[in-house]
């Protein structure tokens, strides 16, 4: 049994998500489980066959809590922000989902929650506000080819 919050219940997935993040589920720490109806894993042992790439991983950054700040993704082992140039409230609400934080209130722009320091690593992203994560979303120039300066970084609450 484990400790502490219970944060995953009922997820559906359907086996070819690459990551628990893109199964459908009840908004993160919103179940009514217990440590009695913990899970586990155990994983064949490791073959010869790369892994695939890492998992999309997405966090809020210089914000009062962990449901509002500048938007950071994880890419090559170095976390980096998201341009606010085509970044909506469609964007905010995909992060949100993603993140279990509710619905998202605000997509402020013009690094609201702070520049930040580390690279730009994506821009133009757009989203339709329906899309389970926002490794889903239309990202049309790729990993690192921004024009975008940290002064423009995307922020969700």
């Amino acid at each position: 049994r484990g400790s502490g919050q219970v944060w995953l219940s009922e997820l559906t997935c359907a086996g070819s998500e690459r990551h628990l993040g893109q199964c459908p589920a009840p908004p993160w720490g919103s179940n009514t489980c217990g440590h009695g109806q913990d899970v586990g894993v155990v994983c064949a042992a490791p073959s010869a066959t790369p892994s695939p790439a890492e998992p999309f991983q997405v966090r809020l950054a210089g914000g009062p809590h962990r449901c509002a700040g500048r938007v950071e993704v994880l890419h090559l082992g170095r976390w980096g922000g998201v341009c606010d140039r085509t970044w909506d409230l469609r964007a905010a609400r995909v992060t949100c989902r993603q993140l279990g934080c509710g619905h998202a209130l605000a997509a402020p722009g013009h690094a609201h929650f702070g520049p930040g320091s580390a690279p730009v690593w994506l821009e133009q992203v757009r989203c339709s506000g329906e899309e389970l994560t926002l490794d889903r979303c239309e990202r049309p120039q790729g990993w690192g080819r921004q024009r975008c300066g940290h002064h423009e970084q995307a922020g969700v609450v």
